[in-house]
């Protein structure tokens, strides 16, 4: 049984007529108490908070109606420190060469809008502004560019249920349009792009169990190769890379600590086939798996009734991700 709080019972004594005491001779009705208990306008819902952290954590859990825009702004900082051995490859086989030092700072600002097509599918734009500043061998180097365009859709199959779980198909395409790391002239700046288009579907699955949300995710990915290049490395000229297929999986809950305050908590994952890379030689190569995995945790502030800005912190937990990563995700109203 739930009883009534302070507010609400202050709120139902308003409503009642100014009229004398002895006049207050009958019991309050049942359309009283439930006017009383009814929460008020503007007061705050666990779960329309739970599912506002989602959209913001990762907007593919969520849709929009058709002909609505949302656009958000995101900023996001990685760091990556590691050693990396340097080799070739020439005739004799492997050669090591030296231990390098690396260390790379990265910041993202992104834009991204969507747009309800349908009640059930969305079409969102992403457009990245990238700074990156890295360091290798005592020699650093920064860049200013954008990054790569995200094109994408969200198609939930079946209406938002309550007390079941909600399905949502995902499709995205990721044009180069940032500086491609195949092209880099050593010493003449960062990367701030994949260098290759790239095409990713997947599946994403969210239940509301007041006061918790939970979510998880499955993604399979791939790029087109990349041809017609021309950049040194070591003793050899490379022209061609052709990546290899990635699987990526997520799961996490979101908690309401309050009607205005929750937190998040998410695992992430990404395993990267080696790529295949072809010089100008004749010679064929291939790198080996990449597993990226990420621990991230975040706290969401509802500054209003429709807006929640979101901080998370993210920690790499594999050798293949970023040490650290912040990020901050700011929906915007015009």
């Amino acid at each position: 049984m739930k009883y009534p709080t302070l507010r609400a019972w202050c709120a139902a004594a308003l409503l009642l007529p100014a009229v004398p005491v002895l006049a207050q001779s009958s019991q309050p009705t049942a359309a009283d108490a439930r006017d009383a208990l009814a929460k008020k306008e503007g007061e705050g819902d666990q779960s329309s908070l739970l599912k506002q952290t989602l959209t913001a954590v990762d907007k593919q859990y969520s849709m929009i109606k058709r002909g609505q825009v949302q656009v958000t702004y995101d900023l996001n900082y990685a760091y990556i420190g590691q050693e990396k051995i340097v080799t070739d490859i020439g005739a004799a086989g492997l050669t090591l060469f030296e231990i390098e030092n690396v260390s790379s700072h990265t910041v993202t600002n992104t834009i991204s809008a969507d747009y309800g097509i349908l009640n059930n599918l969305t079409g969102n734009v992403t457009l990245p502004a990238i700074s990156r500043y890295a360091t290798v061998k005592g020699h650093s180097g920064i860049s200013n560019s954008v990054g790569d365009i995200g094109l994408g859709a969200r198609w939930q199959p079946t209406e938002s249920r309550r007390d079941s779980a909600n399905y949502t198909v995902t499709g995205n395409v990721r044009l180069p349009t940032g500086r491609s790391p195949f092209k880099i002239v050593s010493g003449s700046g960062q990367a701030t792009g994949s260098g290759v288009t790239s095409f990713t579907g997947g599946l994403n699955i969210n239940r509301i169990v007041d006061p918790v949300a939970l979510f998880g995710s499955i993604s399979v990915g791939g790029a087109l190769p990349a041809k017609h290049l021309y950049q040194v490395t070591g003793t050899r000229i490379l022209t061609r890379v052709a990546p290899g297929m990635n699987v990526g999986f997520g799961m996490g809950f979101a908690y309401a600590l309050s009607y205005g305050i929750t937190t998040t908590m998410s695992f992430q994952e990404s395993i990267s086939a080696g790529s295949k890379l072809r010089f100008a030689d004749g010679l064929n190569a291939k790198t080996s798996v990449q597993t990226s995995g990420m621990l991230n945790f975040g706290l969401g502030y509802r500054v209003s009734p429709k807006t929640t800005v979101n901080i998370s912190v993210g920690l790499g937990v594999t050798a293949d991700s970023p040490n650290m990563s912040l990020g901050m995700n700011i929906p915007l109203a015009f």
